[in-house]
């Protein structure tokens, strides 16, 4: 009997021994090909032996030190490697042990930044309706997934929700793609002209939705006029690319195919690969020299932030995505892998919309392609999907709640950068096998 507390009492997951390139292996020796890097983190795949190198050997040399006393190389050296990437005037890396405490860092050092500025009447977030950004309270409240906060709502914060991007879902006829853009980003504006902008910290969003929406991305010239709404109005931008991040739609980070800088990013998942813990909150100068010009300090912290051993990891994993070209690789392979899933599904009966940037791709499930019904909820058809998808060799990101939080199923997937041509043939085939299984 096993005494760990999983994510479902009622789920008898088999035990996970070897990682081989983009496999895992398990206790049977069934080999199952990771179509979703778990939850967009294996970029790198399961056993890549520089980053394990680097690990073992900032183990030889200290394993772990308290930033509350020391800073380590591993730390500098990886910041400095960020900061060297990073679009507009990001110039200091705030370290955490994943993608929650990321956010609920961006969040705090937001409303800090502003009371040390001389304006503690900035209380407010303005966020997204069917957005994820963390499970700890406050990205939770963050996030506008109705379905994961309804437990959680009397512990909540109060954060506004305006309209996501989903072209798919909710472009009206007659509109353009640009023009239902500007619609929705305007709903920015007019949420910060209710709540009186001198109450407004922020704005949070995903650049590319992950989990709630199936890889959604942005319409062209959707974040050019958020921008311009954040700045006309003194509030802070804060991007959540902690799944889409780090080279997973083709560029180290998502926000760059739109043109845009934020004031902060939040990024995780594949800054480690899987490798170790690890996340962080990137923010630009002007955050920073109001915490130097202030008080001097940021009241927050957690107990790992910046520990040795995971900025060593996260430092070979960068160093791989960056000088070793395999964000270049994301986008190219990540073609082909939209190329082969147009090809497999692109006419199924019950597959609405194919979408996604690089290595970050999203099927929609309908009942109706000609409507956009979707299906019953309570058939649990992306239950159904993953279970099958795994019983074919595959793991798959399938989630409910596409549309509304209740309504809608989507398929995300996620695969190592590394993945070959004919390994996506492969995960297209398994994927097909689910498809079969559970759609006809």
């Amino acid at each position: 009997m096993s005494h760990v507390f999983p994510r479902h009492t009622k789920s008898n997951p088999p035990l996970a021994v070897k990682g081989d390139g983009i496999y895992i292996l398990d206790a049977n020796g069934k080999r199952y090909l990771d179509g979703s890097g778990g939850a967009a983190v294996s970029c790198l795949g399961h056993s890549d032996a520089d980053v394990t190198a680097a690990i073992k050997a900032q183990i030889d040399n200290i394993a772990f030190a308290h930033t509350s006393f020391f800073t380590s190389e591993p730390a500098e050296r990886l910041a400095d490697r960020l900061i060297a990437h990073a679009p507009g005037s990001l110039d200091r890396v705030y370290f955490t042990s994943g993608g929650s405490e990321a956010v609920e860092s961006a969040l705090k050092m937001a409303r800090q930044y502003f009371v040390e500025k001389g304006e503690p009447s900035r209380s407010h977030f303005i966020a997204r309706r069917q957005s994820y950004h963390g499970n700890t309270l406050g990205a939770l409240a963050a996030g506008g997934n109705a379905w994961r906060r309804e437990k959680f709502n009397p512990l909540l914060i109060d954060v506004s929700h305006i309209a996501p991007v989903h072209e798919y879902r909710w472009r009206e006829e007659g509109e353009t793609a640009e023009e239902y853009g500007l619609r929705v980003a305007n709903e920015l504006e007019a949420e910060i002209q209710r709540l009186g902008a001198e109450n407004v910290i922020g704005f949070i969003a995903e650049p590319v939705v992950g989990a709630t929406m199936g890889a959604v991305p942005p319409v062209k010239g959707y974040f050019k006029r958020i921008r311009e709404i954040c700045d006309q109005y003194g509030i802070l931008l804060i991007l959540d690319e902690v799944m889409c991040g780090m080279g997973r739609t083709g560029t180290l980070f998502a926000c760059e195919q739109d043109g845009i800088a934020p004031d902060i990013v939040t990024i995780a998942k594949g800054l480690g690969a899987g490798y170790q813990p690890i996340g962080a909150a990137l923010c630009t100068s002007e955050i920073y020299d109001a915490f130097v010009n202030g008080s001097g300090f940021f009241q927050h912290g957690h107990t790992y932030i910046g520990h040795p051993t995971a900025t060593a990891a996260g430092d070979a994993v960068l160093k791989k995505l960056t000088e070793g070209g395999l964000v270049a690789r994301a986008a190219q392979q990540g073609e082909v892998l939209d190329a082969a899933l147009r090809e497999a599904f692109g006419q199924h009966p019950h597959i609405g919309d194919i979408r996604g940037r690089g290595m970050f791709r999203g099927l929609e499930i309908v009942a109706d392609r000609a409507t956009k019904e979707p299906m019953d909820p309570a058939k649990a058809i992306n239950k159904k999907l993953k279970a099958a998808a795994f019983e074919a060799g595959l793991v798959c990101y399938p989630m409910g709640g596409t549309i509304d939080g209740q309504r809608g199923d989507h398929i995300l997937l996620a695969p190592p950068f590394i993945i070959t041509d004919d390994q996506i043939g492969e995960l297209v085939d398994k994927l097909g096998t689910a498809i079969r299984e559970v759609l006809g």
